[in-house]
C-alpha cells in the first residue's frame, strides 16, 4: 500500500495546530475598541474573559494603554492521572488620543467584558502667540 504524501502535511498540520494551542499562541487576540470624540473621548474596549483585577490602564500624554494579563490553571484528579494545564494570555494596545486629557479626571468601568475609559478632554491652551516686530 502506498503512503499519501497529503494525509502526512495534513498530520503535521494538526500537530503543530495543537503544539500553537497548548503554548497558548494561537489564542492570541488583539483588543477591538471604539474611540468616540465628543465633549470627552471615550475608548470602548472589547476584553471578554477577563477579570477587573487582570486589567491595568494608563495614560501618558497623549497615548492611552491598555493592558490585560490572565493565568489560568486547571486541575483533574483520577484515580488513574492527574492532570494540570496552565494557560496565560496577555494582550495590550497603546493608541494616541486625539486632544490633551485631564488625566486627573480620567474615569474606568468594566462591565460584562467590556471596558469603558472616559478622558474628560483638556481645555486647549490660550493663543500663546506673540507678534515680532520686524526690523
Amino acid at each position: 500500500m502506498q503512503r499519501n504524501p497529503f494525509d502526512e502535511i495534513e498530520d503535521l498540520f494538526d500537530r503543530m495546530g495543537r503544539s500553537f494551542e497548548e503554548s497558548g499562541i494561537g489564542r492570541f487576540q488583539d483588543i477591538s475598541l471604539d474611540v468616540v470624540d465628543d465633549e470627552a473621548i471615550e475608548v470602548v474596549a472589547d476584553l471578554p474573559g477577563f477579570e477587573k483585577d487582570d486589567l491595568d490602564v494608563s495614560v501618558s500624554g497623549r497615548r492611552l494603554t491598555i493592558a490585560a494579563d490572565r493565568e489560568e490553571s486547571s486541575e483533574v484528579d483520577d484515580e488513574q492521572y492527574v492532570r494540570r494545564e496552565r494557560s496565560q494570555r496577555s494582550v495590550s494596545r497603546t493608541i494616541t488620543l486625539p486632544a490633551e486629557v485631564v488625566r486627573d479626571e480620567v474615569t474606568a468601568s468594566y462591565k460584562n467584558g467590556v471596558l469603558t475609559v472616559t478622558l474628560p478632554k483638556a481645555e486647549p491652551a490660550g493663543d500663546d502667540s506673540t507678534e515680532i516686530d520686524i526690523e
